[in-house]
């Protein structure tokens, strides 16, 4: 496979063993440049291995396809996601196939695994090549990975593999000013040992000449001038705010900021054990919830979501609380008037747009192939709902599928990756012809025929809206962004163009810092030799590993605050005691699970599993298990190595300490510590208990 003049320009440095980050447009061929390094690499290397890091798993199959084609059988590749299902083990793999392909959650937990079969250590892999790289910061797996990596570097742990980072967009990292774009690029620089980024030069106007920029075109709309079905559903938000008699609480119905307000009041009450309180703020959240679909969709699919909330808190709760009833009676007092106003609604202005948009190219005969970004997985099935149930679209060669994100959420409504690779499989070979998605879509999702994006009512930063553009990429594609005259939205996308400009702007005074000395003296190892940049780089690596490791010391004395037997565990909806901090334990590193086995009285396990189409290596799903007290939902049970565990979400759980009760975000921020399940010594404690 040959490459073009630009893709050659870009690797040599990489064919030389340096460490660069490729920095192509979407569409310009950055995963067919680093398969060529990738041959090279084991061409030339004696015991080269190779790890290719994705952070989609639908990715995972795309790149074994280029891959593929440039290896050509030569070299064992094994492909690696967490949909697998059982399979040898990583490092197993590691050992017995020239090329790995994976998403980086599955090296960075076999970098840690203690068992032989999945361990590897960076050192068994000679070349690392790091998609979608941008992503190299702050807390993400791909930075975890890159920290272990400049630590062994810093200590002078030898041999480290090259490094090779892709992307399209390395952002600004919220800066809008040069110097902090700058910093930003410098940064991303560091955490992926970057000897350059690497952009066409010499070979530029031929770059132009073979990526085709889709045409933009902003479709905005006035906003409603009448909104009977959302002015009632703010009354009764009123209403709520007068009962909980809290006059310093915001009004301002329908936004994010209103949101985040709702949601820290709901912590906040759950630690004062203010119950009546929190289950208003919950109530006020959804509501919020409706709103917003209400704005982005139709004002039935706003209704069907809010009375989804109301069906399952009857079907659910077991004890229910007067301010409960009356959040009940409430909805139920104007439920009709709601489903009334629902029906008779005017259109939304925005769908009116996204019509036209619809009609007008899917209309045509020259086979249109469209992906529409939405902000959840809420509004993503209400416009596929849309799709089907509005007339006037009827009309037209619509086949539309959902491409939304896997696992469980809060929306209830998600896909299995299994799912997701079956829809990209319809879509790239044209049984599908338009996409109704989230951000799941937005990066490396490669479809050659996509003439139709439309990014509908988004509220992204810059390097959602380059990766959302870049996936238009046939001959006189159109790119579309709709949204409201004068909102949030459209300021943030004009924002956005501004940014991606200060982005190519920073990169590229990054790019010219001090090269010619630079290059001349880089491979000099001596601190006093080092130029401006690569010193530079250098003490942004040993800040950014001085500020991670202050960061685990805080996690752990955060972690070792309270002994766990001194901390007790709530319901975090009736307040009934549970447990005991000490009772918990971490399956896999991940899952929480309480082994104490008098913990069973205080729950109900479903009959019905929980659907989760995907094989885990050692454990499966059971039922979902609920307070038996209240009925509020806590987590699900697993089948762990035969032995049934209940797994706990956090947010489940109130934690009472010698201090005061807290409502914790995330197990990680506990505070006490929380050791790992050991299956062993498990069993053999039951068996005891049993002989007794």
């Amino acid at each position: 496979m040959e490459l073009r003049p630009y893709q050659w320009e870009v690797i040599m440095p990489a064919l030389e063993g340096k460490n660069i980050i490729i920095w192509l447009p979407t569409g310009a061929g950055k995963t067919r440049a680093a398969a060529y390094v990738a041959k090279r690499h084991l061409e030339t290397v004696d015991k080269a291995k190779v790890v290719v890091l994705v952070n989609r798993v639908h990715l995972v199959t795309q790149h074994r396809e280029e891959f593929s084609r440039m290896l050509d059988g030569r070299w064992a590749i094994a492909t690696l996601s967490g949909d697998m299902g059982p399979r040898a083990g990583f490092g197993h793999q590691a050992r017995s196939h020239d090329l790995l392909i994976c998403t980086a959650e599955l090296l960075q937990m076999a970098l840690t695994s203690p068992e032989e079969e999945e361990h590897v250590e960076l050192s068994d892999f000679s070349l690392l090549v790091v998609d979608e790289c941008h992503h190299t910061h702050k807390d993400t797996v791909y930075n975890i990975i890159l920290s272990r990596y400049l630590e062994h570097k810093l200590q002078r742990v030898w041999p480290l593999p090259q490094v090779l980072g892709l992307t399209a967009s390395p952002g600004t990292g919220g800066a809008s000013m040069l110097s902090g774009a700058i910093d930003h690029v410098l940064q991303l620089c560091a955490n992926l040992d970057t000897w350059r980024i690497m952009s066409p030069q010499e070979h530029q106007p031929q770059l132009q000449e073979h990526i085709r920029q889709p045409c933009k075109q902003y479709d905005l709309c006035q906003q409603r001038s009448q909104d009977p079905f959302g002015d009632l559903l703010k009354k009764l938000m009123d209403q709520v705010h007068d009962y909980l008699e809290m006059p310093e609480l915001s009004r301002d119905f329908g936004t994010q900021m209103y949101e985040q307000q709702v949601v820290e009041l709901s912590r906040e009450a759950a630690e004062a054990g203010l119950q009546e309180r929190r289950v208003c703020a919950i109530h006020l959240r959804r509501y919020n919830d409706a709103l917003l679909i209400h704005d982005t969709v139709r004002a039935v699919d706003a209704l069907d979501a809010l009375q989804d909330f109301y069906d399952r808190e009857r079907a659910t709760k077991i004890q229910v609380l007067l301010a409960e009833r009356w959040l009940l009676a409430l909805f139920d007092a104007h439920k009709n008037e709601l489903t009334r106003l629902a029906t008779h609604s005017p259109e939304n202005p925005k769908l009116e747009l996204l019509e036209h948009i619809l009609q007008k190219k899917f209309g045509s005969s020259d086979n249109p192939r469209g992906i529409i970004f939405t902000r959840t997985r809420q509004s993503a099935h209400s416009l596929q709902l849309w799709l089907q149930q509005q007339p006037r679209m009827q009309t037209v060669d619509i086949r539309a599928q959902l491409l939304i994100g896997a696992g469980n959420s809060s929306q209830g409504i998600h896909m299995t990756q299994r799912d997701q690779q079956e829809v990209i499989r319809k879509f790239r070979v044209g049984i599908l012809n338009l996409l109704v998605a989230t951000s799941v879509a937005e990066e490396g999702l490669d479809i050659p025929h996509c003439n139709v994006v439309v990014r509908y009512g988004l509220l992204t930063n810059e390097i959602s809206m380059v990766q959302a553009r870049g996936r238009a990429r046939a001959g006189q594609s159109v790119y579309a962004f709709v949204a409201a005259k004068g909102s949030r939205e459209l300021r943030r996308e004009l924002t956005n163009e501004s940014l991606e400009a200060l982005m190519e702007q920073a990169v590229a005074t990054v790019q010219k810092m001090d090269q010619a000395e630079y290059q001349a003296k880089i491979l000099c190892v001596c601190e006093s030799c080092l130029q401006p940049f690569w010193k530079q780089i250098r003490d942004l690596q040993r800040e950014a590993l001085v500020k991670r490791a202050a960061q685990a010391e805080q996690r752990l004395s955060r972690q070792q605050q309270f002994l766990a037997e001194r901390v007790r565990l709530f319901c975090i909806n009736c307040s009934v005691a549970v447990g005991h901090g000490s009772d918990l334990r971490k399956v896999e590193g991940a899952h929480h699970v309480n082994v104490n086995p008098n913990f069973s009285i205080y729950y109900t396990v479903s009959q019905k599993p929980v659907v989760i189409d995907r094989d885990f290596k050692d454990w499966s799903p059971g039922g979902t298990i609920s307070c038996r007290n209240c009925g509020e939902a806590w987590g699900l049970q697993i089948i762990y190595k035969s032995v049934k565990l209940p797994v706990l979400q956090v947010r489940s759980m109130l934690f009472e300490t010698p201090r005061g009760r807290l409502q914790a975000k995330k197990w990680s921020r506990v505070p006490f510590p929380v050791p790992d399940f050991n299956y062993v010594q498990h069993c053999a404690q039951n068996l005891r208990d049993l002989s007794l």
